[in-house]
């Protein structure tokens, strides 16, 4: 799909991860916002980084020319510091992110670009065993179909975040990984473009995840994943989830409903049982009849007990291993589902509330400790024991015990 879409719609399905594989999409699930930045970089100070950097690069194999050439006049760029300083503050609901991941627009392109290129898709999905309706999502997601690959130089991207400091020694690996892409002439700088976070292609690959995962499907000899011809990114996504144990024809969940005296407690990703034994606890599909068996599963409630409760299986920390965020994953597999025929999520959401800010998230944190009920320290992470932690606080007063973090809980504490 090219680039020439109205704007309109371009706007309507932008997509919503800024970097595959690194796990920085705006949920609760961040963690590495710093407690107390470093002061923001300056053009001088990246200048002298490259300089020091320099050396590394050539002990890892990056000839000189190709270094001097391609670093020659990078400029820094302090809006992708705060981007990446501030992805804590930007925190999305589960159902406002659903909203626009499978938006009905969304969903129409992606099945206009699933029967665009069934030809090759019925090939890649023949070759690494994985649904074409997942490979169509996670290209929706990261790209809206291709139509919005990212605008930022990569090697600009990943030099301004390695001489920041936050996280160097990832982002230093992936420049030299960049670098590699350039010498090797996968891609030229031209080309080479992405999010801000260094991620780039149909796809969304971070210069690792290519060195590892690419593939060259339509045999001309290079890993392309940047040009207008999505087949050798769809294939490598292929690749990438293949590696990891995707199973053909398992969903990665199914939409369910739980009995009135379901143990809360259950509700974990540690809890993983039989179809049978969650059928005997009274569990059943929102569609009706016996659950699926595709092997052992767990229950998730992204939204706490008032929202869409799912039954998850392998294939959904298949997914994880692209980005870790739950409402990434629910995200990429619900299109696919949409994308596919299947039907929209029935339950309906939490629309009140809002997502706690990562002050708030401390603030909840701190309260539950100082309240008796361990929050596992006051990082704004909203991790098993803050979950815990408030699961321990829901039953103290009588309340059903789902662990969700809401607006009205934090009051409760506040009070």
């Amino acid at each position: 799909m090219r680039r020439a879409v109205r704007l309109a719609m371009a706007l309507a399905i932008l997509p919503l991860c800024a970097a595959a594989q690194t796990g920085l999409v705006q949920t609760l699930e961040e963690n590495e916002a710093a407690m107390t930045p470093p002061p923001m970089g300056n053009q001088a100070g990246l200048d002298a980084w490259i300089a020091a950097f320099r050396p590394r690069a050539l002990a890892a194999g990056i000839t000189a020319p190709v270094f001097d050439a391609t670093l020659r006049g990078v400029r820094f760029d302090p809006a992708i510091v705060e981007k990446d300083r501030n992805q804590n503050e930007f925190t999305k609901t589960v159902w406002d992110y659903l909203d626009t991941a499978v938006s009905d627009d969304r969903i129409a392109l992606g099945q206009k670009a699933l029967a665009a290129n069934k030809d090759l898709l019925a090939k890649i999905e023949a070759e690494y065993d994985v649904d074409a309706s997942v490979i169509v999502a996670v290209w929706g997601l990261e790209s809206a179909y291709g139509t919005f690959r990212g605008k930022l130089p990569v090697i600009a991207s990943l030099a301004t975040l390695a001489y920041d400091g936050r996280r160097a020694d990832f982002f230093e690996g992936e420049l030299i990984a960049a670098l590699k892409i350039l010498a090797e002439g996968h891609t030229t700088p031209d080309k080479f473009i992405g999010s801000w976070a260094g991620a780039s292609g149909h796809t969304q690959f971070m210069p690792s995840s290519w060195a590892s995962f690419a593939v060259d499907f339509d045999g001309d000899g290079r890993r392309d994943i940047w040009s207008d011809d999505p087949a050798d990114a769809l294939a490598s996504t292929a690749n990438y989830l293949r590696y990891w144990g995707w199973t053909r024809g398992q969903p990665w969940g199914l939409e369910i409903t739980l009995p009135r005296d379901f143990d809360y407690d259950q509700t974990t990703a540690a809890v993983t049982k039989s179809v049978a034994e969650w059928q005997a606890m009274g569990i059943r599909p929102m569609a009706g009849g016996d659950l699926p068996d595709h092997g052992r599963a767990s229950v998730l409630l992204p939204g706490g007990s008032r929202g869409a409760a799912f039954l998850i299986f392998s294939n959904f920390q298949v997914i994880e291993r692209y980005n870790t965020a739950d409402a990434y994953v629910i995200g990429i597999g619900h299109l696919a589902d949409r994308i596919a025929g299947g039907p929209p999520i029935r339950a309906s959401w939490p629309r009140e509330w809002r997502a706690l800010t990562l002050p708030e998230r401390r603030d909840l944190q701190d309260r539950l400790t100082r309240a008796g009920f361990d929050a596992g320290g006051v990082d704004g992470r909203i991790g098993p024991k803050t979950i815990s932690a408030v699961k321990a606080f829901q039953k103290s007063l009588g309340r059903v015990p789902d662990g969700y973090p809401s607006p009205d809980l934090l009051a409760l504490l506040q009070n």
